[in-house]
């Protein structure tokens, strides 16, 4: 497969365009022209870079790429050599952040309110990001706690009653603190993200929607690896998605 074919494919399917976002989607840096092995990781740190030469891959996709909004520009240090690397083995990076957040079938946020058994209704926040929904039937706050322990494989840090029965969410994977108070005005029994924010935590004790910091990388392990077992499965590549781990 080309690398132009797989980059203007995925700037179709993940609707980039429609998107103001912090930092290019698509083609990051070019690698060789035909790929047949992909990598896919949730952040392109150099453990996914040498994961993906021990593999012999041509490309690898990530959701949280380079060249972010604000930072220094010049190549120098980490950065340089994650760079480095990729320039020198003639690997293609590919990145899709918010297009990835926000997508209806292979999004981080569909998928773990998929996992987690949430009937989505809809979607809030700048640039529709975030999502809401419900449980079928109320579970204790302390019972979700368990299932997101479950799913994850990581303890949430969790700001609410134990007790408090929870059955309408609101949801945004990664670091989504600022939409706690959307979430709270759609009458959220809890609100589930990657990070918290000290003030979180006084607004959810006074406001009594739970807060649910539940890990940046841990909830958005799910969408980066659906979208490479698509792109395998739609062009008959190989794909090995790795989960460098993270605590965070």
């Amino acid at each position: 497969m080309h690398q132009n074919i797989l980059e203007n494919y995925l700037n179709d399917l993940l609707n980039t365009q429609q998107f103001r976002d912090y930092c290019p989607n698509g083609l990051q840096v070019e690698g060789r022209t035909s790929i047949q092995t992909l990598v896919s990781g949730v952040t392109a740190s150099q453990a996914l870079i040498q994961a993906a030469l021990d593999l012999h891959a041509d490309a690898i996709i990530v959701h949280h790429g380079y060249f972010w909004r604000g930072e220094d520009a010049c190549l120098r240090g980490i950065k340089r050599h994650r760079i480095a690397t990729l320039i020198k083995h003639d690997i293609n990076l590919y990145a899709y952040h918010l297009p990835l957040d926000a997508h209806d079938q292979l999004g981080n946020n569909t998928l773990l309110g998929k996992k987690l058994g949430i009937e989505q209704e809809g979607c809030f926040g700048e640039q529709n990001i975030a999502a809401y929904g419900h449980f079928q039937k109320p579970i204790s706050l302390d019972e979700l706690n368990n299932l997101l322990s479950l799913v994850l494989g990581r303890k949430p840090l969790i700001i609410g009653d134990p007790l408090k029965p929870v059955q309408r969410v609101a949801w945004c994977t990664g670091a989504a603190q600022e939409y706690f108070e959307d979430a709270i005005q759609l009458g959220a029994d809890a609100f589930i993200t990657g990070e918290i924010s000290e003030q979180n935590v006084h607004t959810a004790r006074e406001s009594g929607t739970a807060f649910i910091s539940a890990g940046h990388h841990a909830t958005e392990r799910y969408g980066i690896q659906a979208l490479g077992d698509h792109i395998a499965q739609k062009f008959g590549i190989a794909h090995h998605f790795m989960d460098m781990e993270n605590p965070v």
